[in-house]
């Protein structure tokens, strides 16, 4: 969709941290282009007339003797930090000043109001005679920020506090007091760092991503108003000190000039186009792999989980009570070890085992824990881990629940086509629709697992299917969003096992084991997918086989290599048109 520009010489921009830096910047160049009206706000104050003791001079050191003269004229005693503190705070006028001559010189006007952003209610008050002079606002640039860069668990909630709230409560008190309803545009100035992550910035990179996830939320709610949030990559000059440079050119990041930078925002801003929510501009933050520990390394991490947070329990009810999918377990275990191992990517799983399924009834655990480690078999290229997910019951005893072995490598490699489905397949008169699966009985997922969406073929040997699942919000994904692994479609995929053991043992089963996993690339929500089952060996308590999923032209996503699920009459009760809520809870032997 092609709109207008967002900017124009009518409007009247409300620019927070807009007096110095990267946004004084491009409040210069906006000026330039549009002649329109700025509002700057900032926590430095702004003398009418400077000190007589400081004109005349830009030299650092003859403005701090000069400052040393003035305080011990007051009867003062200088120290180090007063005349520092003297100095910065000159400085920063002056910048002010430049930005407000600038602006004026292009063509505009501007106005400066010294406020804390995030303090709602000093803020609202010290606009109003900014308004009554240039006129109401019709647009944020949202520009205010700090940094406080420091490893997280040498951080203190005053250094959180730093990062965190001029950016997420400064946009809450700029909301508050200008309307959103009122603003034809907002603008965010976020952070790769928001999108990529980038070490020592954890509590800036979480109050970037909320500002991308914000704009995104404020274009749906106020369509009427343009929201855009841009993820900066380091500039030269701004918040980016010569000990951050240094390990930018360590990493090969490319620092972005100031006059590249604000021909960019200003080129967004001031064209007709194509509406974007959020855009990247910079070299990523790419993290370099991380160096190996020892192999007695173990990690132990620790987390609760409540129905009320994962949603989609509630489409996987075994016996009346919500029972985690077998390859949420996995999915758990997989993104861990890759955020564990940054510059590592899932490769493989190996000898997964279902110990004791987790069910969420009234005894359940309230917390669950993951245990890594790294074993004796591993390269700079490939790190072997074991995976471990167990809880402790109310008698105190150690119940385990899945374990698998992991495999990372720093890179895929690309994926090998197969033979597609054939165009006879595809067109199977006989084939069965995923929705008669879940009504009649043969599968017991909700909404939330509901991937297959037809059986073409099925036989004693083999099963033929086409799923697709569209996009789950990110509530009802909970605390098991699709990563590189997705564990709803994945469990759409082991959907395939139950539906031969209805047809051919009339019980159902549940996963058990598996010998390998083979991951060549994410299985996305909202694309068709194949699945093809063929069994290895069956009996009426048991089936194993190996799943194939590819995409429409045979290109594959996983590969399941001795997958083994459990057949139980028993589960009869639990499973399918008998099961009732009023059910004892089921033992899960797997999902």
């Amino acid at each position: 969709m092609t709109t207008p520009a967002m900017i124009q010489p009518t409007s009247v921009v409300l620019a927070s941290g807009g007096a110095k830096g990267i946004t004084a910047q491009c409040v210069i160049r906006l000026a330039e282009l549009t002649g329109c009206r700025f509002i700057l706000v900032g926590r430095s104050t702004l003398a009418d007339i400077e000190p007589a003791w400081a004109q005349g001079t830009q030299d650092p050191a003859e403005l701090k003797r000069r400052i040393m003269n003035d305080q011990k004229a007051l009867g003062q005693a200088p120290t180090p930090q007063t005349v520092q503190r003297a100095y910065q705070a000159l400085v920063s006028q002056r910048k002010i000043q430049e930005t407000l001559d600038a602006v004026h010189n292009a063509g505009g006007q501007a106005v400066y109001i010294s406020a804390d952003v995030t303090d709602t209610a000093g803020l609202r008050r010290k606009l109003v005679p900014a308004v009554e002079q240039l006129g109401p606002v019709t647009g944020i640039l949202h520009g205010a920020g700090s940094l406080a860069d420091k490893r997280i668990e040498k951080k203190t909630l005053k250094d959180f506090e730093k990062v965190y709230n001029p950016k997420v409560k400064g946009l809450e008190s700029l909301l508050t007091c200008i309307p959103a309803e009122q603003l034809e545009f907002l603008v965010l100035f976020s952070s790769v760092a928001g999108f990529y992550g980038n070490v020592g910035q954890a509590d800036y990179a979480l109050a970037n991503e909320i500002l991308n996830k914000a704009a995104f939320r404020l274009r749906h709610q106020y369509p009427m108003c343009r929201v855009l949030a841009v993820n900066w990559g380091p500039w030269e000059a701004g918040m980016v000190t010569p000990e951050l440079k240094k390990a930018f050119d360590t990493q090969n990041i490319k620092m972005i000039p100031v006059k590249l930078g604000t021909e960019i925002l200003a080129d967004e801003l001031t064209r007709p186009g194509p509406i974007f929510t959020q855009i990247v501009v910079g070299s990523s933050l790419s993290r370099p792999a991380a160096p190996l520990a020892g192999t007695d390394r173990v990690v132990h991490i620790e987390r609760s989980l409540r129905i009320v947070d994962n949603p989609f329990l509630q489409d996987h009810l075994i016996g009346g009570n919500p029972v985690l999918p077998a390859t949420c377990g996995t999915s758990w275990m997989i993104h861990t070890c890759e955020q564990l191992f940054p510059g590592y990517v899932f490769s493989q799983m190996q000898d997964y085992r279902v110990l004791k399924g987790i069910v969420f009834e009234d005894q359940a655990p309230k917390k669950y824990a993951l245990d890594v480690k790294q074993t004796d078999n591993q390269s700079a290229d490939e790190l072997q881990l074991e995976a471990m997910i167990w809880s402790k019951v109310p008698n105190g005893q150690t119940r385990f629940h899945y374990r698998a072995g992991i495999t990372l490598v720093k890179s895929l490699p690309d994926p090998v086509s197969g033979p597609a489905f054939s165009v006879a397949e595809l067109a199977a008169p006989a084939a069965i629709a995923g929705r008669v699966l879940y009504s009649d009985g043969t599968l017991f997922h909700g909404p939330a697992f509901q991937g297959v969406q037809r059986v073409l073929h099925i036989s004693e040997d083999s099963i033929r299917m086409e799923n697709f699942l569209p996009e789950l919000d990110a509530h009802t994904q909970g605390q098991f969003p699709a990563l590189s692994t997705n564990p709803f479609l994945n469990d759409a995929v082991v959907q395939a096992l139950l539906i031969w053991s209805m047809r051919y043992y009339q019980s159902p089963c549940l996963p058990a084991s598996l010998e390998r996993l083979e991951y060549y690339r994410s299985l996305p929500f909202n694309v068709t997918c194949h699945v093809h089952l063929q069994v290895r060996s069956h009996s009426a308590t048991s089936v194993v086989g190996d799943l194939l999923v590819q995409d429409p032209a045979g290109k594959p996503y996983l590969r399941f290599v001795g997958l083994e699920g459990t057949i139980s009459k028993q589960l009869k009760r639990y499973i399918g048109k008998s099961q009732s809520v009023a059910s004892p809870a089921v033992s899960a032997v797997g999902e």
